[in-house]
């Protein structure tokens, strides 16, 4: 949807504004998906009891916004490690309008956990780039285990629920722009 001069324009649960005398403005929307699109999450089965929540927040919110059941396929990795290999994988395929990454990495006696962070939130935001492609990052790093379940459907939300809104916002962003321009090539003729 591009806006008109001096109208905001709702993007999901908050308002875009819009400023006039600006060239062209898109906006995702957050309510419906295009018909026909697909859409695939890949899930960690580390920390299942809260990626689970994160997943059925997600699938709830995809369908809700007219997503086919057919449409939307799961991937489970091992650990949140795995996340953005299984996600490049996806996202390579064609067949994808967004993938979603959900995971949970929780703190434990060591560092490890800052290294895994790092590793899958460069991972997932390179492929992303490299695909062209929506590709979600929603993996809690949280200090706790009661963190992460306030972050997967207690009272801090369900941020699978939140990464999927994203999607959609992206997938109704992206099909409002066009594809990149194709590198221009030198002109006939020789030096």
């Amino acid at each position: 949807m591009q806006s008109g001069a001096g109208k905001p324009a709702t993007a999901g649960p908050q308002a875009t504004l819009s400023l006039p005398g600006l060239g062209r403005q898109w906006h995702g929307t957050s309510d419906r998906l295009p018909a026909g699109v697909r859409v695939a999450i890949v899930v960690s089965r580390y920390n299942d009891a809260i990626t689970g929540r994160l997943l059925q927040g997600a699938v709830a919110t995809l369908l809700a916004a007219g997503l086919e059941a057919g449409h939307l396929d799961v991937a489970w990795v091992p650990g949140a490690f795995e996340l953005p290999l299984a996600a490049d994988r996806l996202a390579a395929s064609g067949e994808y309008a967004a993938v979603i990454c959900l995971g949970a990495i929780i703190r434990g006696e060591t560092t490890h956990d800052q290294h895994i962070a790092s590793a899958v939130g460069q991972g997932i935001e390179q492929c992303s780039r490299a695909r062209g492609l929506p590709v979600l990052f929603g993996v809690l790093t949280c200090n706790s285990l009661d963190q992460a379940q306030a972050r997967a459907g207690g009272t801090a939300g369900n941020k699978g629920e939140e990464c999927a809104v994203a999607a959609i916002e992206m997938i109704t962003l992206l099909a409002q722009i066009s594809s990149p321009a194709k590198p221009l090539q030198p002109q006939g003729g020789s030096r």
